[in-house]
């Protein structure tokens, strides 16, 4: 019999490979002798050629690396039942020499070890990934179940720890479960890898994940048999490797997992849609629905309500994410620059044009294009773009070739175009082909309950720009805000909060930290409770400290325990000045 690879697992699993006088190359290249489609394997993986009578297997700069019997090996000799490990296939060596061949392997007799291979697979992996000691244990014990099916064994340990040291605390806790003592066998493993103690009926591996010890695996044999000892040790090694085939794509799936999330945060951060209202809640459900249809939006809205941000959060959540997002914001250029801004032009197209330029059309090919305030467009233009959108296809100015565009189209507008389109302000034609899909962001007024929420987001983003700790709102900053109309929406709220942030001197928002806007539109009430309040405290508070102080505003301060900026702030808030210089004036000289 010739030497030959046979595939124990994987996805090309009981194919085999004979090995001639020439060399064999494992990977993903098409080209190669064994091709292996994982994303994880090499172009050009590894490499096997004879030498003399036998055969070494060398590594060719591989990422991931190739493992033989569970080690990492950059170049050696294979031996007669040597497991090769590629990505997540599983190769078993035969070398074919006279009197190491055994029985030929039938299909029925291969079809066991291979669902005992995978279900080995499938519990390394749930092992990695288990929370708790009970979950760990059961799946250890299930484990070993399968290994005793294929060794016969008196008794049999499987720990897992990243150094010997961890290894013999985990099994001076389990030591009572087990009749042998394999304290000295584990500590063999840690020091000298893979061996057998035919005397004592003793094999042992490590386990390794990424070439980083992970755990250990014995067994204590029925037979003693030199011969018997060595063809165990090496069934052993299989399992080995099949352990860090299940350890690393745990690593791999928790990897993706984090990298998931990651992105998932990011994207939360990037839309900034905070809010947990019931609008809110709709409009983000139809976001989700709306998103992966490759379909033409409108946004409509009052200004400040955030449509642009719905616009990134539908691109996304779309299949076109990771292609560009181009936003335009329509009633900021002019009819003359427009064209040349959207399609681009050739060089020499007019007067200026001294290079080729790319449009804002063609720098979102295959992404998503954004067109803010798109009823501001004056009727020429709403042609030009009807036609695009039809065609599917444009021209730069000054060109005759016409390129095709792949795009999704978002539009929005704080205007009712319908009601344009009756009066003629707007293209009906125009108007169809954009309003496919309709989403309403609603105003701030119509979600109060997001106030605080968007209050504090806002808080947090101006106080990392300007390099302050603020803890949020008090009391009465909060039912200040919630009784304002909020005509600005959203981007006034952040505004007042940003505003807030740079001029207060507390940790706390406090209501002469908002605008003049804010308080004047405060319930007289509201405002009545806190300028009595305010009145009676803070007043008699303050003019006798300047009194004390003998008009030092900043002894003044330091006696009221306050920053001097913000003392002149309540000055100058609760019309102070007047009633601290009769105070001044008619304070006793003497004093």
């Amino acid at each position: 019999m010739n030497a030959e690879l046979i595939v124990v697992n994987g996805p090309l699993a009981g194919t085999r490979f004979p090995l001639g006088r020439g060399e064999i190359v494992a990977g993903r290249a098409p080209n190669g002798n064994i091709v292996l489609a994982e994303p994880e394997v090499g172009w050009r993986h590894c490499q096997i050629r004879p030498h003399g009578d036998r055969f070494v297997i060398r590594d060719l700069r591989s990422s991931s690396g190739t493992y033989v019997n569970g080690m990492r090996s950059a170049e050696r000799w294979l031996e007669d039942r040597d497991q090769i490990g590629i990505g997540k296939t599983i190769l078993m060596f035969r070398s074919g020499e006279a009197g190491t061949e055994p029985a030929p392997v039938t299909a029925a007799e291969t079809k066991p070890v291979l669902l005992a291979a995978c279900s080995m697979v499938f519990l390394f992996r749930a092992l990695a990934a288990a929370v708790n000691d009970e979950q760990r244990q059961m799946l250890q014990d299930q484990v070993l179940r399968l290994v005793s099916d294929l060794i016969p064994q008196h008794d049999g340990l499987l720990l897992l720890g990243s150094s010997c040291s961890e290894l013999l605390d985990r099994y001076a806790d389990t030591s009572t479960n087990h009749e042998t003592d394999f304290a000295p066998s584990l500590t063999r493993v840690c020091e000298e890898g893979a061996f057998e103690d035919a005397e004592n009926g003793i094999i042992g591996v490590p386990l390794y994940v990424s070439g980083v010890l992970a755990g250990a695996l014995l067994v204590h044999l029925v037979s003693r048999q030199s011969s018997a000892v060595t063809a165990h040790l090496e069934t052993l090694t299989a399992i080995a490797s099949l352990a860090s085939v299940g350890f690393e794509a745990n690593q791999e799936v928790e990897a993706l997992k984090a990298e998931n999330a990651l992105l998932q945060e990011q994207i939360a951060v990037n839309t900034g849609i905070v809010g947990n209202s019931p609008p809110i809640r709709r409009l983000l459900e139809l976001v989700d629905r709306v998103a992966p249809r490759d379909t033409t939006v409108m946004l409509t809205g009052e200004s400040g309500t955030g449509k642009e941000l719905i616009a990134r959060a539908l691109h996304h959540k779309s299949p076109r994410s990771e292609r560009p997002f181009v936003a335009v914001n329509c009633a900021a250029l002019t009819e003359t620059l427009f064209e040349s801004e959207l399609f681009g032009h050739e060089k020499g197209a007019f007067t200026g044009a001294i290079s080729q330029k790319k449009g804002r059309f063609e720098r979102a090919q295959g992404g998503t294009i954004f067109l803010d305030e798109v009823g501001e467009l004056a009727p020429s233009l709403q042609a030009k773009i009807l036609r695009v959108l039809q065609q599917r296809e444009f021209e730069r100015v000054g060109g005759t070739q016409a390129y095709p565009l792949d795009i999704r189209v978002i539009v929005a507008t704080n205007r009712d175009l319908s009601e344009d389109v009756r009066q003629g302000k707007f293209r009906e034609d125009l108007y169809h082909r954009l309003n496919v899909v309709s989403l309403e962001s609603p105003p701030l007024r119509d979600r109060k309950e997001d106030l605080p929420l968007l209050a504090h987001y806002f808080l947090q983003r101006a106080a990392e720009r300007c390099k302050r700790h603020v803890q949020g709102l008090s009391r009465e900053a909060e039912e200040i805000l919630m009784q304002y109309a909020w005509p600005g929406n959203v981007r006034e709220l952040e505004n007042a909060m940003e505003r807030a942030v740079v001029l207060g001197v507390s940790e706390w928002v406090l209501p002469e930290d908002l605008p003049e806007t804010l308080l004047d539109a405060a319930p007289r009430e509201m405002g009545a409770k806190y300028h009595s309040s305010v009145g009676q405290a803070k007043r008699e508070a303050i003019l006798e400290a300047y009194v004390q102080a003998k008009g030092d505003y900043k002894q003044a301060a330091r006696l009221l325990g306050l920053h001097p900026n913000y003392l002149l702030r309540l000055v100058r808030n609760l019309s102070l000045r007047e009633e601290i210089n009769r105070a001044l004036s008619n304070r006793d000289p003497m004093t």
